[in-house]
């Protein structure tokens, strides 16, 4: 079992930034690989970014890719999500998840279904 926390959502405007950080606890040492995933109402759950927990890989979607970047600190158990050029269509409920069991290989760290742990998810409001 993992539990993951999320913080740092809040309201911003348009080209502003925000850093998310996804605490880790429990089983931290079976985790394979971490990711983000937002959902937007009315949406349905999409992939952000992911990141290995012993590598060097890192995965963004197309929609974030050069704005956002996924990093970690193994030490500390800590994901993070440092969005950068915020637009209104980041708006989104964002969710950490964790992959304990390597089902995320293979290029399936986008599928939401190869997560087995999630957050609660933390708000993000970009106004324009």
């Amino acid at each position: 079992q993992v539990q993951l926390v999320e913080s740092g959502g809040g309201l911003v405007q348009a080209g502003g930034s925000l850093r998310l950080s996804c605490a880790a606890s429990g089983r931290t040492f079976s985790i394979d690989t971490m990711g983000w995933f937002r959902q937007a109402p009315g949406k349905e759950r999409e992939f952000a970014a992911a990141t290995d927990w012993r590598g060097d890989s890192k995965y963004y979607a197309d929609s974030v890719k050069g704005r956002f970047t996924i990093s970690r600190d193994n030490a500390k158990n800590l994901v993070y999500l440092q969005m950068n050029s915020l637009k209104p269509e980041d708006t989104a409920v964002y969710y950490c998840a964790a992959d304990l069991v390597g089902r995320t290989r293979g290029s399936r760290y986008s599928q939401h279904w190869a997560y087995g742990y999630w957050g609660q998810g933390t708000q993000v409001t970009v106004s324009s």
